[in-house]
């Protein structure tokens, strides 16, 4: 008789080798993915998903490249054509005291940097191992990734406005508190509901929120959040919650009837040209993928998401992304004191105009419009975050501003 283990195991694999085996993306490698899941503690994918905020430092940088085989995911296909990016000659970024970049990169265990400025490739470079291809998963890079999808669900008409409750939406919010938190809110991390997104601590809501057995096939994150509660009138305080983004990617996914990954690659991935097949993790219980995190990319690709930003959303002779999502989705809505100096719709900003999308252990998209300038990073930082290692990332983003201009 097969060990509980065993046959989560074999579901696993069932099932991620049925969800990725579509159209032209990569099959699952199962012989890999057989032996990473086993060696990932925890019975169910929720558990084993939550532990890699405690893996060892040889973990990460195996495993963030192929996070789309160990797990359950959903493909992004691209279409026929590719944006292609131009390469001139590379620039040395410049830091003030003697650090260069390959020093910074091999003490930041940054995998790959590219710099984007009018279009053009001014510089990319790539660790040992990593090459154009790779695909590295992107944390809460992710959550900016969902942002833009309520945009295009808004232009659509899928999403009817910003002001709407969530129980319009989600039918399982109805009489929960969650159900009168706003599209808005949810957007601005506003709902004043109770959320510790502590990365250190196994027992906060982060550690916890994919961990409790499937009910159905309700997603994780609508059965750990449903029974929360208010701890603060709706749009008065500003609280980061991972959570509340997957809620983004439920919110997308219920109001269109596409997964992320269908309304991403349908919207974007093969319309805006992108280079590579890209994954996106998808949720045990419900196959909806996880808007909070778990998109996999290419670093070309990703830097060219922070080029439709820079452009507005432009594909073609008219954007994607609808005007009243626009208007505010870089704005300094809240004040913080985290990695920026405030927060739109999941979308860092800082004082000068530029913002970005920045995901745990060293993942960046920045973007400067008034330099029209995009710069990309994927990485394996030795923690989920730090001052220090948030410091070092803002240095480098000044390393290379010192010879753009």
């Amino acid at each position: 008789m097969l060990h509980r283990k065993e046959i989560f195991l074999l579901l696993f694999l069932t099932l991620g080798s049925l969800i990725l085996t579509a159209q032209d993306c990569q099959p699952l490698d199962t012989m890999a993915a057989k032996k990473e899941i086993a060696d990932i503690p925890g019975e169910t994918m929720g558990q084993k998903l939550e532990s890699l905020l405690f893996w060892s430092q040889d973990e990460r940088e195996r495993r963030f490249p192929m996070m789309h085989n160990i797990f359950p995911s959903l493909p992004i296909p691209i279409g026929n054509h590719n944006a292609s990016l131009k390469e001139l000659k590379h620039i040395a970024p410049k830091w003030e005291d003697k650090r260069t970049l390959a020093s910074y990169m091999n003490d930041n265990h940054v995998k790959g940097v590219i710099v984007i400025k009018n279009s053009e490739i001014k510089m990319e470079k790539y660790a040992d191992g990593i090459n154009q291809e790779t695909l590295w998963t992107s944390f809460s890079v992710a959550k900016s990734v969902s942002s833009m999808l309520v945009g295009v669900a808004v232009k659509d008409g899928a999403i009817e406005g910003l002001e709407d409750p969530l129980s319009k939406y989600i039918d399982e919010f109805k009489g929960y508190d969650y159900g009168e938190v706003t599209v808005r809110q949810l957007l601005t991390m506003t709902s004043g509901i109770a959320w510790n997104e502590d990365y250190e601590d196994p027992n906060s809501d982060v550690g916890q929120m994919y961990k409790a057995p499937c009910q159905g096939t309700e997603s994780h994150i609508l059965t750990y959040m449903k029974p929360l509660q208010f701890a603060h009138k709706p749009g008065t305080h500003w609280n980061y919650s991972t959570g509340e983004t997957d809620l983004v990617g439920i919110l997308v996914q219920k109001a269109t009837g596409l997964s992320l990954a269908e309304y991403l690659s349908e919207k974007i991935w093969k319309p805006y040209g992108m280079e590579h097949c890209a994954y996106w993790l998808a949720d045990e219980c419900s196959n909806l993928n996880l808007g909070g995190s778990g998109l996999s990319a290419s670093l070309r690709d990703f830097a060219r998401l922070g080029m439709l930003m820079l452009d507005g959303g432009q594909i073609g002779d008219e954007s994607i992304l609808s005007e009243e999502w626009s208007k505010d989705v870089t704005s300094l809505l809240n004040q913080t004191n985290d990695q920026g100096d405030g927060y739109g719709y999941l979308w860092w900003r800082f004082k000068d105009g530029s913002y970005g999308a920045f995901g745990i252990f060293g993942q960046m998209v920045y973007i400067n419009p008034h330099k029209n300038l995009v710069i990309a990073q994927i990485a394996a930082w030795p923690k989920a975050g730090s001052k220090e290692l948030t410091h070092e990332r803002q240095a480098f983003i000044n390393a290379v501003q010192r010879v753009i201009d």
